[in-house]
């Protein structure tokens, strides 16, 4: 017994040195690669990029289009950085004219405000990103000059990497871009850009991974783009390829060769100060969540069922984007519902933004920014676009959801909604299985954002079914996604 005793004695405080010595210091490192394909990416000979995605995480993801802003680098990189939408940031060209960087500002300058002793770090090959972008908050900010351009923005990167002792460090490096604009993204010249470009990633990873503390440090390397091109270059317009993006994430908690659907641009900047041990304020207003902490949504499931186009033209074929199937527990009705028409919009359907978007660009359907992944949506201007008869009327249905009687519950969900008379769209609650009761309607137009509406729960109610009640004709459309109903 005091031999035991003795040997736990001493196993105590052995066991505490080594459960100390195994936690890692926190880093993060983001690399911007300007105007760079996800696709092009893959067919290039990319191989340190391959091997982030192959030992992490790759999602490709779309930004939003005019009016709300143009694919341009002011508005992609503001977006990156700050972890909110172009509505919130205010930048909608190159001259970041009436910016809200004040209100938020990037993510190295919340590390900072948050934990002052992080030391933070930007080299750029754009000097609008290290010049306005980032606040004087920073540690360091470097514009490289442009005589050295993506060299010396990767020497210099390398050389902090190396030997400094930084804990969040961004990368900006702009020749991809260049390629893009001077030969488009179909060229030969633009594909070796991104060889250079993967051999100066090859160099930062390097530096990184060689640093005398690199065993003690949790790195979170992500790599991104600020917009996409086309073929024959250029950018700032609504194509699916110029508003294209991606993030390829490797480090701490994202397991090897990882898929996502759900992953937004301004996820990075969330993501960033989530793994820096930053808790992230409600009241900072983030349009961008951790990707450490996906957020399940019955929509999403949906993906393995969705379908290529029936009677929509535009849309590519191959390209498999929605269904009418609603998941488990969810329901539509159309028994009002008019005969006819475009078989993908009939009702409520579930789509993604490549498909919804494809079917008719530039009304406005790239601002549906805050959805993610598999989305609802009612349609009636598609839907009219094939020979019909009868109008747009169509309800979905939640499952029914337990509540508390009494008490008060908190609707959520995440919507874009344009109007035209005499469409309507209108919210309501069926206590028990009860009549609905309306409690929020649609007749004006509304941005893209999170819906929060509170309800009494009636005395006695022990479930809430959610009504989503969509009806119009050759109007606009209404997405909902991310319908929540908790206690409040």
């Amino acid at each position: 017994m005091l031999l035991s005793a003795a040997l736990a004695a001493v196993a105590a405080p052995l066991a505490a040195v080594t459960a100390h010595a195994a936690v890692r210091t926190p880093k993060v490192l983001v690399i911007g690669l300007d105007g760079a394909l996800l696709g092009r990416i893959k067919d290039a000979s990319a191989p340190h990029l391959d091997a982030l995605m192959a030992g992490g995480l790759t999602a490709g993801s779309r930004l939003y289009a005019e009016p709300l802003a143009p694919t341009l680098s002011g508005p992609g990189w503001a977006t990156v950085l700050t972890g909110v939408w172009p509505d919130k940031h205010l930048v909608k060209d190159n001259a970041f004219t009436g910016h809200a960087f004040a209100e938020y500002p990037d993510f190295l300058t919340r590390a900072e405000t948050a934990k002052p002793a992080l030391s933070t770090y930007a080299v750029s090959s754009w000097a609008p990103i290290t010049d306005t972008v980032l606040s004087t908050a920073v540690d360091t900010r470097v514009s490289t000059p442009s005589a050295e351009y993506d060299a010396g923005t990767t020497s210099r990167a390398v050389a902090e990497l190396r030997d400094g002792d930084r804990d969040a460090v961004f990368v900006h490096l702009d020749n991809i871009d260049h390629a893009g604009h001077t030969y488009g993204a179909a060229s030969s010249q633009y594909r070796a850009a991104i060889e250079t470009a993967d051999a100066q990633v090859g160099q930062i990873l390097a530096a990184v991974t060689g640093r005398s503390t690199y065993a003690s440090e949790d790195w979170l390397i992500m790599v991104t783009a600020d917009h996409g091109h086309t073929d024959t270059g250029g950018h700032g317009g609504n194509s699916d390829p110029e508003r294209q993006t991606f993030l390829i994430a490797k480090g701490g908690t994202i397991a090897a060769g990882t898929t996502r659907y759900d992953i937004k641009m301004p996820d990075i900047a969330a993501s960033a100060l989530a793994h820096l041990g930053i808790a992230i304020d409600s009241a900072w207003g983030l349009d961008g969540r951790p990707l450490q902490t996906p957020v399940p949504d019955a929509f999403d499931t949906l993906r393995p069922q969705l379908a290529a186009a029936v009677d929509e033209t535009g849309i590519p074929a191959g390209l498999t984007g929605f269904t009418h199937t609603p998941p488990d527990g969810w329901s539509v009705e159309n028994g009002a519902m008019g005969a006819g028409g475009m078989t993908e919009w009939r009702g409520w359907s579930f789509t993604t933004d490549e498909f919804w978007t494809a079917a008719e660009r530039g009304q406005q359907r790239e601002s549906n920014i805050r959805a993610r992944n598999v989305f609802a949506v009612a349609d009636g201007d598609e839907w009219v676009d094939k020979n019909h008869s009868g109008t747009f009327d169509s309800t979905l249905v939640s499952p029914a959801w337990a509540v508390t009687g009494g008490s008060t519950a908190v609707l959520r969900y995440t919507t874009l909604y344009r109007q035209e008379a005499p469409q309507r769209g209108e919210v309501s609650v069926s206590w028990n299985g009860g009549t609905p009761v309306t409690v929020k309607t649609y007749t004006t137009d509304t941005p893209s954002r999170v819906e929060a509406v509170t309800l009494r729960v009636p005395s006695g109610a022990t479930s809430a079914r959610i009504r989503f009640r969509y009806t119009g004709g050759n109007n606009w459309f209404w997405t909902v996604d991310g319908v929540t109903l908790s206690a409040s």
